[in-house]
């Protein structure tokens, strides 16, 4: 039986979240809708981050751009104590609520050096927006992309 976690005596879950299902797939379709990424997300998102890790000071912003898939890339510094991953995931997940929407998609990912000598480093996807009908604004939404270095 393969463990899913330190101590799992079981082998298997409880139950499944079919529950989630609708919400995600609502989240996941305006993924797809022409034009759902808003524009200027120096202006809209970039301000929350650095006021973020002014307070927090454990992440630095090193570079903000958008890339050519209309992502904002983020990368960040691990500035904080030496800190597991779990750690750090809790500290991108703080500062994502800094900018999060009404719907929320993150992932976490592990990322290989490249050969030019970049370091290993996590990288979080993040999608957010709003979603009609609980959107204060017209449906729109943000993609984002989160390297924090200094961490593996």
């Amino acid at each position: 039986m393969p463990a899913r976690w330190d101590g799992d005596d079981r082998g298997r879950g409880i139950g499944d979240a079919a529950r989630l299902v609708p919400g995600a797939r609502e989240l996941v379709g305006a993924f797809s809708e022409t034009a759902w990424v808003a524009e200027q997300p120096e202006i809209h998102l970039l301000p929350h981050v650095e006021a973020w890790c002014g307070r927090n000071q454990r992440l630095a912003v090193r570079d903000a751009h958008t890339d050519a898939g209309h992502a904002y890339v983020l990368d960040l510094e691990w500035r904080g104590a030496p800190a597991s991953v779990g750690e750090a995931r809790a500290a991108v997940f703080s500062l994502i609520g800094s900018f999060a929407e009404s719907a929320t998609y993150v992932r976490q990912r592990r990322v290989a050096g490249d050969a030019d000598g970049s370091p290993e480093k996590l990288q979080f996807e993040v999608g957010t927006g709003e979603l009609a009908p609980d959107a204060r604004f017209g449906p729109h939404g943000h993609m984002v992309l989160i390297n924090v270095t200094g961490v593996l």
